[in-house]
């Protein structure tokens, strides 16, 4: 036969890609990936310091890549950091503030809820509108959570910001449908990185971890950096308004 289909590519060469939340962790990976796949990474987070250290070991691997310091809950900064459309954008950066709903204070509260929602809804909006602009197509990915499919112990703030998440992103996904923009989430169980060591520290909680997730270890950076990659290219040229789960099984149960 002459007609075989073909596999779509993986590659995102000459792709501009902004990843926040890329100093360490998961931003990190999602980092690596695509500037191994070729695209020119511009990796912004608050820790300027760590930032750059981040974006020295990569240049040093001889992708091509820059820093960009940016608080993401800076809805003014946010806006600046689009004066060109970035092809690929993954946004990464989160934070968790775990404990008993009737313990949650208005400052926790709303710390969790600038940054994971209100941060990822502008930083969706001016993502799009500079796209939009330039008449471009373009892929915005999300590391939302498994925890924006179900609960969790101490994780009610948490889990709101992320179901929230969840549905703004569907909302988006046919907003921006028709302009060839296409915006998902990352839905990991617990990975391992410096952030998430306590946890796993913690035997009562790991124990708990252990016994959702239904393979038998905790996740690991490198298992987001293919998905990452497969959104962000045309490998996934028709897939929008929906979530990949890495949670190995935990929400099948």
């Amino acid at each position: 036969m002459s007609d075989l289909p073909r596999t779509p590519s993986f590659d995102v060469s000459g792709k501009r890609a902004l990843v926040t939340g890329a100093s360490s962790g998961i931003g990190l990976g999602c980092a690596v990936a695509l500037a191994e796949a070729g695209a020119h990474v511009v990796c912004a987070a608050r820790r300027a310091e760590v930032l750059q250290e981040a974006v020295d070991a990569m240049a040093g691997q001889g992708w091509s890549v820059d820093a960009m310091p940016l608080d993401q809950s800076d809805v003014t900064a946010l806006a600046g950091a689009f004066d060109a459309p970035f092809d690929i954008v993954v946004n990464s950066a989160g934070l968790a503030r775990h404990c008993p709903a009737t313990e949650t204070t208005p400052e926790d509260y709303d710390a969790v809820m600038g940054l994971n929602l209100r941060g990822a809804y502008f930083l969706s909006a001016q993502a799009a509108k500079a796209l939009i602009t330039e008449g471009k197509p373009g892929s915005i990915i999300h590391i939302s959570s498994q925890m924006g499919h179900v609960g969790g112990v101490d994780r009610a703030v948490y889990c709101a910001s992320k179901h929230g998440l969840e549905g703004m992103v569907k909302a988006m996904a046919i907003e921006w449908g028709k302009a060839g923009i296409r915006i998902n989430t990352i839905c990991p169980t617990f990975i391992r990185t410096p952030l998430s060591q306590v946890t796993f520290d913690n035997p009562e909680r790991l124990a708990w971890i252990m016994e959702k997730i239904k393979l038998p270890r905790v996740g690991e950076v490198e298992d987001i950096m293919g998905a990452v990659l497969f959104l962000a290219s045309d490998a996934s040229a028709m897939v929008t308004g929906t979530s990949m789960l890495i949670d190995g099984g935990w929400t099948a149960g």
